[in-house]
């Protein structure tokens, strides 16, 4: 095994071996694209708008560097005067900072401590279900709103917890008083969690479902034989067999942490729960649409994204530390 690893090394380093290798490579990426060459057009209208949807807006970072004022249209970005990073420097002063910072990581913290493991939760609980009529019953009805944008489901939210609602209807049986929920400092990011949680639970259990499928049946047959329960089975059958799933999503969820969900914030919250519930990306709405202060804003966003890269790339660290497959 090692003079085989040797000789490759060897051939590597040897001159006149990278031609060749690079020649082979040409023709082997020439095969390909031949060969899977309807499968390429199939997905060249998604690579397409994600080009022009995501990586040309990605030429606009330069106003964050630039004092732009919107006059002189594209080609105005790059002729405004250069102040280097004086924007991220009134960020990190400005008394918002903190709020902004404080906000987004309570409010990802807490949607990755009760959403994450909902979906995880749902997919063990379905695939333990026996009555398939009732079983495809449950996960139409759990995927529904996801199909809901977040303009309809905070329209319902609304709805149900107005004073006059049926939530505080329900609260009233028991003598407690009429709740403004959405008003409330005190009970607003449980909205956020609990509607985040109703709307995307069953879509995000598909995936895990999907894995949960392709566990061997050898290996319930050999647990129930050894007596394990059906909560054993659980613990230490399927969600071995599914870490791997569980690990990249949750890498993914990390670097999310710094950026929240901007439609459901923007539909729910209001003035008075400011303090409570502005994030970065709603600020960045305020600042850079409203106020029409596009280098600062952008100076805001840039801030935001470089930290979710940061926090994936030591997610994935961490996964690979601790003995797990990452993204990459």
């Amino acid at each position: 095994m090692n003079s085989t690893v040797k000789a490759e090394r060897l051939a590597r380093t040897t001159p006149g071996t990278a031609p060749v290798q690079e020649k082979k490579f040409f023709e082997r990426t020439k095969i390909f694209i031949v060969k899977y060459r309807f499968y390429h057009l199939l997905v060249l209208p998604g690579i397409i708008w994600y080009f022009i949807f995501h990586y040309l807006p990605m030429i606009g970072l330069v106003i964050a560097f630039r004092d732009y004022n919107g006059m002189g249209g594209f080609l105005g970005m790059f002729r405004a005067p250069w102040v280097g990073f004086q924007f991220f420097g009134y960020l990190f002063r400005s008394h918002y900072f903190w709020r902004l910072l404080r906000n987004t990581l309570i409010i990802s913290g807490l949607k990755l401590l009760f959403f994450f493991p909902a979906p995880i939760v749902l997919a063990l609980l379905l695939n333990e279900i026996r009555q398939n009529t009732f079983k495809k019953i449950v996960q139409t009805i759990s995927y529904l709103p996801h199909f809901l944008s977040w303009v309809v489901v905070s329209g319902l939210v609304m709805m149900m917890l107005e004073t006059a609602g049926p939530v505080n209807a329900m609260l009233g049986w028991g003598g407690v008083e009429p709740i403004s929920f959405l008003s409330s400092t005190k009970y607003f990011r449980a909205v956020l969690v609990v509607s985040t949680i109703w709307k995307s639970v069953g879509w995000g259990s598909i995936i895990y479902l999907a894995a949960i499928t392709n566990v061997p049946m050898e290996q319930y047959e050999a647990a129930f034989l050894e007596g394990a329960s059906r909560f054993q089975r659980i613990w230490y059958v399927t969600l071995p067999s599914i870490r791997f799933v569980i690990f990249i999503f949750l890498i993914l969820q990390v670097g999310r942490i710094i950026e929240e969900d901007f439609e459901q914030i923007f539909n729910l919250y209001n003035a008075a729960v400011y303090e409570v519930a502005d994030v970065f990306e709603t600020y960045v709405y305020r600042r850079g649409i409203l106020q029409a202060d596009f280098s600062y804003a952008t100076a805001v966003g840039l801030f935001k994204s470089f930290t979710s890269l940061v926090l994936v790339l030591a997610a994935n660290k961490s996964a690979k530390m601790l003995g797990q497959e990452g993204l990459w």
